[in-house]
């Protein structure tokens, strides 16, 4: 379970085809203090801790994950890319986002950027079986980021981007046409199922 608050912006600093995709990742967390088997989510994606060095962590990428994700793809990960870390939450941990499960649902594509003042409003395109799940002023986690829905308009959303949070994590990198990684908010995937019952 994760929280959205990026706490770390790594590096893939190495990408090994096996049966699956293993990635090493560059970080400035103590990885002394980031047990084996521990979850990371990686860009929004909940993955296993499964080698750990100096300064990186290792982990395995299914099929499945790459299908789902922005992670494979002739546009996907690369060494050298950046991606945003957070560690799974701890009992006792603030909760400063919301509630994010590290399961993405889908990929939207940012589809128009604006500067507002310093900050910037980033418009995004969703996959229409997902768009049904997001509300102005809902949560949504993009990229792992927990984010605030400003409007919404058919399958496209509005975010709005402080300098802050541009700075700490890899949104002031973004550009149009950029693949982000979708996690919609859990609870309005229940409301939603709630209502096929009525």
């Amino acid at each position: 379970m994760f929280t959205g608050i990026i706490t770390d912006v790594g590096e893939v600093r190495a990408l090994e085809r096996r049966g699956d995709l293993r990635a090493r990742i560059g970080t400035r967390y103590k990885t002394a203090s980031i047990d084996m088997g521990a979850s990371i989510a990686c860009n929004g994606v909940c993955l296993t801790v499964i080698g750990l060095g100096p300064d990186w962590f290792e982990v395995d990428i299914s099929a499945e994950t790459l299908s789902k994700t922005n992670i494979g793809g002739n546009d996907g990960w690369t060494e050298g890319s950046k991606i945003n870390l957070e560690r799974a939450l701890k009992v006792g941990d603030e909760l400063g986002g919301h509630i994010v499960s590290g399961h993405v649902d889908g990929v939207a594509t940012v589809v128009g950027m604006q500067d507002e003042g310093d900050s910037t409003r980033v418009t995004f395109d969703a996959p229409e079986a997902l768009a049904r799940f997001i509300a102005p002023k809902g949560s949504v986690a993009l990229n792992g980021t927990s984010l605030t829905v400003n409007e919404v308009d058919g399958t496209t959303f509005g975010i709005n981007f402080i300098p802050h949070t541009k700075e700490v994590t890899t949104w002031g990198m973004t550009a149009v046409g950029d693949r982000i990684n979708l996690e919609i908010d859990t609870l309005a995937r229940y409301v939603a199922r709630l209502r096929d019952f009525d």
